[in-house]
């Protein structure tokens, strides 16, 4: 089995890059690429990364932080004591007020934050953000994620999952296994079949030619 040479994590404080020092910084520019052409739209421009690796050289960090520029992302400076949200561009227009009953991490959600959920979204739970969601889990039949960016689910979504809620339609949506009752782009709706197949590989949905797409990716 090869060895993982680039790793992204999301935590409270937002994404962590995890590097193999071992790694030669032409790996790790390819294998950066590649993670980040296999979830096209969920970094926005400006994201920015902790970068975690063991004993690497300053050489490398710099090219590190070249390759993440090249992409419009950038390093995060060190982590502070008290948690933040990873910075992303805020909307054009003034988004809406978060509807009752959205989960507030930190008791605070903006225009400007990531919200990484880590644990399941049970049925009946709704989870609504201005910005990119990050699921550390499954997606619940009955749940319902609303986001203004994209939506991430390390797991099963079988919920309602709502990208780009404020007319995003560069919004996608990406899940390990996408299995929801009803996926939602911009003004755009599509309704799952009635019998599910269920597949053991990571898909995305994004809008292409006015209609929503479903297309396998590789994690």
């Amino acid at each position: 089995m090869s060895r993982e040479l680039v790793t992204i994590k999301g935590g409270r404080d937002g994404f962590r890059l995890l590097v193999d020092s071992s790694a030669s910084i032409e790996e790790i520019e390819a294998e950066i690429k590649k993670k980040l052409d296999a979830n096209p739209g969920f970094f926005p421009e400006g994201t920015k990364f902790e970068l975690e690796a063991a004993d690497l050289n300053r050489s490398v960090k710099k090219g590190i932080g070249q390759i993440l520029s090249q992409h419009g992302l950038g390093v995060a400076l060190p982590a502070k004591k008290e948690p933040a949200a990873v910075s992303v561009p805020a909307p054009a227009a003034e988004a809406p007020p978060i509807p009752n009953g959205g989960i507030q991490h930190d008791g605070n959600v903006t225009a400007h934050e990531m919200t990484v959920v880590e644990h399941t979204i049970r049925g009946g739970e709704e989870v609504t953000s201005h910005g990119s969601v990050l699921v550390m889990g499954n997606v619940n039949p009955g749940a319902q994620i609303i986001a203004g960016g994209s939506i991430d689910v390390r797991g099963t979504c079988r919920g309602m999952v709502h990208a780009g809620a404020w007319g995003d339609t560069s919004a996608v949506i990406i899940a390990d296994r996408l299995m929801p009752t009803q996926i939602r782009i911009a003004n755009m709706i599509a309704r799952s079949p009635d019998v599910m197949e269920k597949n053991n590989f990571a898909e995305q949905a994004f809008i292409r030619d006015g209609q929503i797409v479903i297309e396998p990716i590789e994690r």
